[in-house]
């Protein structure tokens, strides 16, 4: 196929342009085409098949290794192609572009993500930030002492290696109880450097996962739980491709939220913060939960677009 999607059979030579051939045929494209050109037909692929354009310019500068328009402006070699063709043909067939691209961004990492795990989102960077205030507040308020944090149901690791990265008074336990989504947090973590050595990754469902002797001793909890009801219908890019075990609760998406409310409490030390993040139409109910659980100091806070979606329940000192 070509660039512009064409099958190349209207009988071009293989010269620079829109019509050119890519894939099996790349070697005719050496010298002849350069990304600048790949990437206004990709875009206008893209936006053919009612996707951003800008999804283009992310598959052509991860294709071609370029960031500058003046890089663009460089000829495609035959691999580059042929990863750029691969990447294409897959986001036109549905698969979400963080997917296809292999990696996302989140707060300050660039994650490895594929379909083991959801898709960092930027409600959970929220999240992230809240159990990272917390974190800090607490660190200082010790004079800079040793933090213990607990990222339950980790994912890609995205939450608890934030607040390794960003709190470098924090010892991290990443947790999930899906091995395939512990080897990608594992490999977010290996590429984390130094910060690395003050995370670990458990496998375990929830609260099983810690050790007993830390019963009563963790600063912060936080976690992104499933939280979809299992009777709500999600779009087909999230439905088909990211994992449902890490999308859907059974009991209207509550029934981890509850688990996570009703554990916490045991495993906090007296001062410490449990983070969670939910649905809109959870907080108020999860916020009551954790005043009968005897948290103190239970409050609800918005994601980016104002709506709320997260609790920040504090245990008494």
């Amino acid at each position: 196929m070509g660039v512009d999607g064409s099958d190349g059979s209207d009988g071009s030579d293989g010269s620079a342009g829109r019509g050119a051939p890519t894939g099996h045929d790349a070697d005719d494209l050496l010298g002849t085409i350069s990304w600048h050109e790949v990437l206004t037909a990709t875009a206008e692929r893209m936006v053919s098949a009612g996707l951003p354009p800008m999804e283009a310019r992310w598959m052509v500068e991860e294709a071609s290794g370029a960031g500058t328009d003046e890089e663009l402006g460089v000829l495609v070699t035959e691999r580059g192609m042929a990863h750029h063709d691969s990447m294409v043909a897959r986001r036109l067939a549905g698969e979400p572009l963080q997917y296809v691209l292999g990696r996302w961004g989140f707060r300050t990492l660039d994650l490895m993500v594929d379909r083991r795990v959801l898709i960092p989102r930027p409600e959970t960077e929220v999240v992230a930030g809240l159990a990272l205030q917390e974190a800090d507040r607490i660190a200082a308020a010790r004079g800079g002492a040793t933090v213990l944090v607990a990222d339950l149901g980790t994912g890609s690791g995205a939450i608890g290696l934030s607040i390794a990265a960003e709190c470098p008074e924090a010892l991290v336990w990443c947790t999930d109880c899906s091995s395939d989504a512990l080897a990608v947090a594992r490999a977010n973590c290996t590429g984390l450097g130094r910060p690395a050595g003050r995370v670990t990754i458990l496998e375990g469902s929830w609260f099983d996962a810690l050790p007993s002797e830390m019963v009563g001793t963790f600063d912060v909890l936080v976690s992104n739980p499933p939280y979809v009801d299992v009777a709500d219908e999600l779009p087909a890019e999230v439905a088909d491709w990211e994992p449902s075990e890490a999308l859907l609760s059974p009991d209207s998406g509550c029934a981890d939220l509850e688990s996570l409310v009703d554990g916490a409490m045991r495993w906090l030390a007296p001062g410490g913060v449990l983070v969670l993040e939910m649905a809109p139409d959870q907080t108020v109910a999860m916020a009551d939960r954790a005043w009968s659980a005897g948290f103190v100091e239970v409050c609800i806070h918005p994601d980016l677009t104002g709506r709320e979606r997260s609790i920040v329940a504090r245990v008494p000192a």
